[in-house]
């Protein structure tokens, strides 16, 4: 009995709640054009025909329980009937919302999910897969304040300002300097770039700020300088000796480099230096002899506290058969030294 006055409680309230909204509906006809009206109305009207057949069939089977002497207890059987009707509702609106992307109609599924599921992420998510990323945004952004989603969204619809502005309130810096090249705009790009610059130098990342000179600023020099500054302050110092070899092109420019550093270079830091020099000494045929005095001088400073270093003569010498067996009777013979 309990479940049967539940269902014509709902059913009631239902009907109400059903001409208040058909009024509400109607009532956007003097703020939204007609045919939108038109089809927000068409699919209430759907969903409603729905929830009537559900009532009307939940209605028929408490009908036959009281018939047939079959209830039961009063609080269970209103927590089933409850939940079995809202399941019900809503595997509805599922499949509704299903049908209609299949049928491409993304708009209209959003709808379903956001007005009558109340799921308002699977519905900016239908409009963005629908490729309606205007629309997407404005859900992500007022309903759901994901900023970082609606600037996306406003990339992907090449509304380049709207998305500047939010990656601007998410201090994402080196998109909103793409964004600014996109636009044709390279004074703001350039202004976002130093920042990012400005960044990975702050944070000893000196080879990742000389990729922004080089790739997005196209300033060359300046790359250069950042690089020479990391190898000079020992930050990060190896790679950014590699890298800024690897940025001169030409051989006679980067040998006389080589040597110059070279000359500049501390005691404390040659290991490095000749660690750099193997990978320069496979680069060109030129560079090898410069490259081979430089390893010597260096193993031959460094032998005494670091006899291991002896090891790396045989990367400069790659055809030279006998400098293994040299290697080898230094080894022995400094070994057999200090045992006596």
């Amino acid at each position: 009995m309990n479940s049967q006055k539940f269902i014509n409680k709902f059913s009631a309230a239902f009907f109400i709640l059903v001409i208040i909204k058909i009024i509400a509906i109607l009532a956007q006809l003097f703020h939204k054009s007609f045919w939108s009206v038109v089809g927000t109305l068409m699919i209430f009207i759907i969903v409603a025909f729905i929830i009537f057949v559900v009532i009307t069939r939940l209605e028929d089977k408490e009908n036959e329980k009281n018939t047939n002497g079959r209830r039961g207890t009063s609080g269970g059987g209103n927590f089933y009937v409850e939940s079995s009707l809202f399941d019900k509702i809503r595997n509805k609106y599922e499949e509704l919302a299903k049908s209609y992307i299949r049928e491409n109609n993304y708009q209209k599924a959003a709808k379903v999910y956001i007005n009558l599921l109340r799921d308002n992420y699977r519905g900016a998510k239908t409009l963005e897969e629908g490729g309606l990323y205007n629309e997407a945004a404005v859900i992500y952004l007022k309903k759901l304040n994901n900023k970082s989603q609606a600037a996306y969204c406003y990339e992907q619809a090449k509304q380049y300002r709207k998305a500047i502005e939010l990656y601007k309130e998410l201090e994402h810096k080196e998109k909103v300097g793409d964004l600014y090249r996109e636009i044709n705009d390279p004074k703001n790009a350039n202004t976002y770039y130093q920042m990012v610059v400005d960044d990975y130098v702050n944070n000893n990342q000196m080879v990742k700020g000389s990729l922004i000179y080089r790739k997005k600023m196209e300033l060359p020099e300046e790359a250069q300088k950042i690089l020479l500054k990391g190898w000079e302050e020992d930050k990060d110092a190896f790679n950014c000796l590699n890298n800024y070899f690897a940025n001169i092109f030409d051989a006679k420019n980067l040998e006389h480099e080589i040597q110059e550093l070279y000359q500049k270079t501390p005691s404390e830091k040659k290991i490095i230096y000749l660690e750099a020099m193997k990978y320069e000494f496979k680069k060109d045929p030129l560079l090898q002899g410069t490259i081979r005095n430089i390893a010597y001088e260096i193993i031959a400073e460094k032998v005494i506290t670091h006899s291991e270093i002896v090891n790396e003569l045989k990367h400069f010498n790659p055809d030279d058969e006998v400098i293994l067996k040299d290697i080898s009777r230094y080894k022995t013979a400094r070994n057999k030294m200090f045992r006596n």
